[in-house]
């Protein structure tokens, strides 16, 4: 695998053989940083990149609706943007893993200030021929009293958090949960884990999708899960969906997930068992 780094723009880690790499994680040049393009190991886009309805939808990404009224999701006329203040640090390890952190501050519009000082390490993990892992450890520290929320849900609402929106020709999509439901719309389902998979054009069984796990030490575990199927398949890790939160100054919110990336589509005891597997290999 070749990992390239273009300072102050993304990282990206490509096989050498295909055009479009494995996975980019822009983290400079727009209002925050995410994953795009995110393909499976066969190479099947997973991601959708500033749809005309919601431009702000990136791949895969971390942020909170409202702080102390300020908007950190929609990108209008003023908002909140998360600021890297050096590039990255990146390391890597004997197993082909890659860890990066960068600390972030999420800054008010017009000046206003920085409500969080963020360190986020991300660890990308290859697993097996069938699947990889995204690990996302995220310490917030406020910087002033804050109040986290989310436009209330009514018939759409009550997001934020980590959110993956996925490719328009990612078809017959279908959200799975741990107790062998699916949804087209779960609003506020608490779960440890949720999969979002389905079919890409191509040839005959070309399947894959993405699952993103919620670790038993975040706050409100297990967090409601937010989203939906078809042309707009999008889901969330909607901590805030509920009910808002008060954080002190100086407090740190540390928030940890999986996104494990896979072709095919992968039933419930196997999801189940790579669950277990993150639990076990994640315990500091």
């Amino acid at each position: 695998m070749i990992l390239k780094h273009s300072i102050g723009e993304y990282l990206e880690l490509s096989n050498g053989e295909r055009d479009e790499p494995l996975w980019r994680y822009v983290y400079g040049g727009k209002p925050k940083p995410f994953f795009h393009p995110l393909t499976t190991p066969a190479g099947f886009c997973l991601s959708l990149f500033e749809p005309h309805d919601h431009f702000w939808h990136r791949g895969l990404w971390f942020t909170i609706k409202f702080i102390n009224g300020e908007n950190f999701w929609e990108e209008f006329d003023k908002f909140g943007i998360q600021r890297g203040l050096l590039p990255p640090s990146i390391n890597h390890t004997h197993d082909g893993a890659v860890i990066w952190t960068q600390d972030q501050l999420w800054e008010c519009p017009n000046g206003a200030g920085s409500v969080f000082a963020e360190t986020r390490k991300i660890t990308y993990r290859p697993l097996d021929s069938l699947s990889y892992a995204l690990d996302w450890d995220i310490s917030l520290t406020a910087q002033a009293n804050l109040i986290l929320d989310r436009t209330p849900f009514t018939t759409w609402g009550g997001y934020s958090g980590l959110t993956m929106r996925g490719n328009r020709n990612w078809q017959q999509t279908q959200l799975r949960f741990p107790d062998g439901s699916t949804s087209d719309r779960p609003t506020g389902i608490p779960a440890n884990w949720a999969d979002l998979s389905g079919v890409f054009d191509g040839g005959d069984q070309k399947e894959g999708g993405i699952a993103l796990f919620d670790h038993p030490s975040n706050v409100r575990h297990p967090q409601p899960w937010y989203g939906a199927t078809g042309a707009g398949h999008y889901f969330n890790a909607a901590f805030l969906f509920h009910e808002p939160m008060n954080v002190v100054e100086g407090e740190t919110l540390r928030l940890r997930y999986r996104a494990l990336v896979h072709d095919q589509i992968w039933g419930v005891p196997k999801l189940q068992t790579a669950y277990e597997t993150y639990m076990e290999t994640s315990s500091d």
